[in-house]
């Protein structure tokens, strides 16, 4: 039941989506108290059946999933038109991220909606935005990160090949987007009366995380990026490989920066990532290391910050990363050691700052969850439950939407619709 303290009391969200962005956007919804309608095809969510840890269920879906209340509903099936229409009319959110053209065939057009019901708000993501050559165009996360140039900025290389970073993170940048413009179009709507659509865009998403890279004077720096583009078709045309493309190109970063104060550096028994990012951090790392750099003062080449490099290799390699840890903390320079994903369960920050909660799933026993990564005082947003067994919700959903026991037992007789097994 939501509070008054949680700021989407009192709003209703239908959700048509699947995999990662929009379902994590209803997730956060859902925890600042919106009630929220997952719309799944009788066979569930795809996430469900990745991993398996109990029927229909798995660690992935629960990620992204809990706090809702799920339908399933074959939205292809032209009986399932009137269910479709009850749940719109009962919305004040609508979330989707359906494949290019399949909305407009099933009749959730995102402009004849907002035509029909004035106060509703869509929010929707493509992979590519929906307007040029490439809106027409299925992609995940994977491919938006090759395209948007995201995958090249973060500079991963597996056998010499750009590879993506494990997390799925224009996805989650994309429902971030997402949430924070629904929550804005709500706002408005509160003055204006008025509904509206948000557009957000995995390919954008993706850029925005590349926001330090994606910037050019416009005067200075265009004609050696045309001359660049040029220098990568003939590269590619001659089958250069990965490594010798990115070698080739401008960076927005001084070399310096990346060889010696922004990186990471193997110690004597781990790996540290260091960020000493201005001039007086650059001091103080230096000094905590019992080194100097004469760069910091004179310009220098590419001799001496090899050198430079070495030596502070040398240095951190002589010493562990708890030293050296406490050692830059002390004089002000952000330093951590580098940390598995596994590790944080059990991390004592993110206990204090209760950044984990323990969720109780009917048939999936225990789990360890992320809370809300937005507080508003101390209880705007809380960690939901886990989204009740496939199907158990069915026919009360339908009834709500004013679904008599007939036309629901149509509904299930038909597979448009099901029941827990």
């Amino acid at each position: 039941m939501s509070e008054p303290s949680e700021p989407y009391t009192g709003i209703r969200v239908i959700e048509f989506g699947q995999f990662v962005a929009v379902p994590f956007c209803g997730q956060l919804l859902a925890e600042g108290g919106a009630d929220v309608i997952k719309v799944e095809s009788p066979a569930g969510d795809p996430n469900r059946h990745m991993g398996s840890i109990a029927p229909m269920e798995s660690t992935i879906f629960i990620s992204r999933n809990r706090g809702k209340r799920s339908l399933p509903l074959k939205l292809s099936d032209p009986g399932a038109g009137k269910v479709i229409d009850a749940l719109v009319a009962s919305a004040d959110v609508v979330l989707m991220n359906f494949r290019p053209g399949l909305a407009e065939d099933l009749g959730l057009d995102p402009v004849q909606l907002g035509e029909k019901y004035p106060r509703l708000i869509i929010g929707e993501i493509t992979p590519f935005g929906k307007r040029g050559p490439d809106a027409d165009l299925a992609g995940m996360d994977i491919v938006v990160q090759a395209r948007s140039g995201l995958m090249a900025s973060m500079g991963r290389l597996i056998e010499g090949r750009p590879a993506p970073g494990d997390p799925v993170i224009s996805d989650y940048m994309a429902a971030m987007s997402l949430a924070f413009g629904i929550g804005s179009a709500l706002y408005r709507r509160e003055r204006t009366g008025k509904g509206g659509i948000v557009d957000v865009s995995l390919m954008q998403s993706a850029m925005t995380l590349a926001n330090n890279q994606l910037i050019r004077h416009e005067d200075r720096d265009r004609e050696s990026h045309l001359a660049a583009n040029e220098l990568l078709r003939q590269q590619r045309k001659d089958g250069a490989s990965f490594q010798a493309q990115m070698e080739a190109l401008p960076s927005v970063r001084e070399f310096v920066l990346l060889a010696v104060y922004f990186r990471t550096f193997e110690t004597a028994d781990n790996t540290i990532a260091v960020a000493a990012v201005s001039p007086g951090l650059q001091v103080r790392f230096m000094e905590a290391l019992g080194l100097t750099d004469r760069g910091l003062q004179e310009k220098v080449d590419q001799v001496y910050i090899d050198e430079l490099k070495a030596e502070v290799e040398a240095t951190l390699r002589a010493a562990s990363s708890e030293v050296w840890c406490r050692r830059l903390q002390q004089a002000g320079v952000p330093v951590s050691m580098v940390k598995f994903p596994l590790e944080l369960f059990e991390d004592a920050q993110a206990e204090a700052n209760n950044m984990f909660d323990i969720v109780e799933h009917a048939t999936a026993g225990r789990l360890r969850v992320l809370s809300p990564p937005v507080k508003l005082d101390t209880d705007g947003f809380k960690t939901r439950s886990p989204t009740a067994p496939f199907g158990s919700e069915t026919r009360l959903l339908l009834a709500e939407l004013g679904m008599d026991e007939s036309a629901i037992d149509d509904l299930l007789a038909a597979g448009i619709s099901r029941e827990l097994d």
